[in-house]
């Protein structure tokens, strides 16, 4: 079990993704995003959600992301953040989205 306290450490957003391209140099398929946290910046991120999810719908599309994660090198590729979904049985990744638009850079509680 954690505290609410370990829970207050993980630092939850909001943002819109800005760019979208293949990563062919990752083991699993997977798209490079770009994201903009607005206040907080732009952030990139390797997120393994080719099988429900096109290049094309991806775009403007908001997502959860946890940005205080160290960087972490993906092949040739350094992600800074952990955009949230849902593993399904059979591996495929649902994008956790809020249910309307809201401002770029707000916090999950």
């Amino acid at each position: 079990m954690i505290t609410y306290h370990d829970f207050e450490k993980i630092d939850i957003r909001v943002g819109t993704i800005l760019e979208i391209d293949e990563f062919p140099k990752a083991k699993n398929p997977s798209y490079q995003l770009t994201i903009d946290f607005g206040p907080l910046g732009i952030k990139r991120s390797s997120a393994q959600i080719t099988k429900l999810y096109s290049l094309e719908e991806l775009k403007g599309k908001q997502v959860i992301a946890v940005v205080n994660f160290p960087i972490k090198q993906i092949a040739n590729f350094f992600s800074e953040c952990l955009v949230l979904g849902i593993v399904g049985n059979d591996k495929t990744v649902t994008l956790l989205q809020p249910e309307r638009k809201v401002e770029n850079g707000q916090r999950i509680t």
